[in-house]
């Protein structure tokens, strides 16, 4: 589960100024994280179907934030890319 203290870290680390907590680039990181700790419970939980149904949705969230990303801001696309070290 994502903590408040880890999310507060992965905003930390991507806003763009001090109160940022919504741009592209934090939400993006914020999903990936989750995206990341949801992976590890279905690798030990292989039968659970709703998390994995929530893991999907969350996958779908990020990729609509990253392609939103990428047609508005470049620069700030790639960096967020090789930062977070996603495959696209």
């Amino acid at each position: 589960m994502l903590t408040k203290r880890k999310k507060a870290n992965e905003i930390g680390k991507t806003s763009r100024h001090a109160t940022d907590t919504g741009s592209p680039e934090v939400q993006v990181a914020v999903l990936t994280r989750r995206i990341e700790e949801l992976s590890v419970h279905l690798d030990k939980n292989r039968k659970d179907k709703h998390s994995r149904r929530g893991l999907l949705g969350l996958v779908a969230d990020r990729r609509k934030h990253l392609k939103y990303l990428e047609a508005n801001n470049k620069r700030a696309y790639g960096t967020l890319v090789k930062k977070l070290g996603l495959k696209r």
